[in-house]
C-alpha cells in the first residue's frame, strides 16, 4: 500500500509536535497542512524534520487543508491517514485502519476510526450531540448508516477520493465525501479508535456549535435535495 499521512493544522502549536512525533512509528510519509495559524504553529512546524509542510495565506477551512494534502500527495501515493492535530487520536490506531482496507483486496474501501469512550467526562456534549446529528443526516442524505460520521481518523482512496467532486470545504468535507463515497459504491467500514479529550481549556477545538450547525444543515440540505433530484430523474 503506497500510504500517506496528512496532518490538517491550525493554531494547534502547543500539540501538534506530539502528534506528529506519535505518527513517526508508522513510517509513512507525513505531510502537515498549515491552514493559515496565527499562533505559533509555523516554528513549530519549521523545527520538525523530515516532514513535508504546505501552508494556506489564510484560513481556507478542513475540508481545503485535506485536498491541500491529497493534491501534493497524489503523485506518490495511493492510501492517505488523516489525523487530527489536538491530539485526540492516538496514531498506532492507524496501523488497525491500514490493516482494515489491506484485507479487501478485491475493493477500494474508506475506512472511519470509530471514536471509542465518547461519554467521558471531559467530552464536550456538543461533540456527542453532533455526531448523532451528522450519523442521522448522513443516511438521510443517501450516505452510510455508521457510527462516527464526524471522526477525523480516517483512511482514503486518494485517486477515487479526489474524483468525488466533494463540494464543501470546512468540516462538513467529512460528511460529504462518506455521502459521495457512498453512491460511488466506494466500502466505507469502520475501525474501532481510542480518543482522548483534554480538559476544557486545554484542548484545542475550533468547532462552534452554532455556526457549524448551520454550516451543517446547509450541506445536508443541498445533498437531500441533489438525491431527491436524481431519484426524480431516474423515475
Amino acid at each position: 500500500m503506497r500510504a500517506a499521512i496528512v496532518i490538517p493544522v491550525y493554531n494547534h502549536g502547543p500539540q501538534v509536535a506530539e502528534v506528529i512525533a506519535a505518527a513517526r512509528p508508522l513510517g509513512l510519509p507525513i505531510f502537515v497542512v498549515d491552514d493559515g495559524s496565527t499562533d505559533a504553529t509555523a516554528a513549530v512546524l519549521a523545527a520538525q524534520e523530515e516532514i513535508v509542510v504546505l501552508r494556506h495565506p489564510a484560513n481556507r477551512g478542513k475540508g481545503a487543508a485535506l485536498l491541500t494534502g491529497f493534491a501534493a500527495a497524489a503523485p506518490t501515493c495511493d492510501w492517505i491517514l488523516t489525523i487530527d492535530a489536538d491530539g485526540q487520536h492516538d496514531p498506532e490506531d492507524g496501523r488497525a485502519l491500514l490493516a482494515a482496507a489491506a484485507a479487501r483486496q478485491d475493493a477500494r474501501v474508506l475506512v472511519v476510526g470509530k471514536r471509542r469512550g465518547m461519554r467521558g467526562g471531559h467530552v464536550p456534549w456538543t461533540s456527542r450531540f453532533g455526531r448523532g446529528f451528522s450519523n442521522f443526516w448522513v443516511w438521510v442524505s443517501g450516505g452510510p448508516l455508521i457510527a462516527d460520521s464526524q471522526s477525523g481518523f480516517r483512511l482514503y482512496p486518494l485517486p477515487e477520493t479526489l474524483a468525488l467532486g466533494v463540494a464543501a470545504r470546512r468540516y462538513q468535507f467529512e460528511v460529504e465525501v462518506l455521502v459521495r463515497a457512498r453512491r460511488r459504491g466506494i466500502a466505507i467500514v469502520e475501525v474501532p479508535v481510542s480518543v482522548v479529550y483534554q480538559p476544557k481549556g486545554v484542548r484545542v477545538s475550533h468547532f462552534r456549535p452554532w455556526l457549524d450547525f448551520c454550516r451543517n444543515t446547509g450541506t445536508f440540505c443541498r445533498l437531500i435535495c441533489d438525491r431527491v433530484f436524481r431519484l426524480g430523474r431516474r423515475r
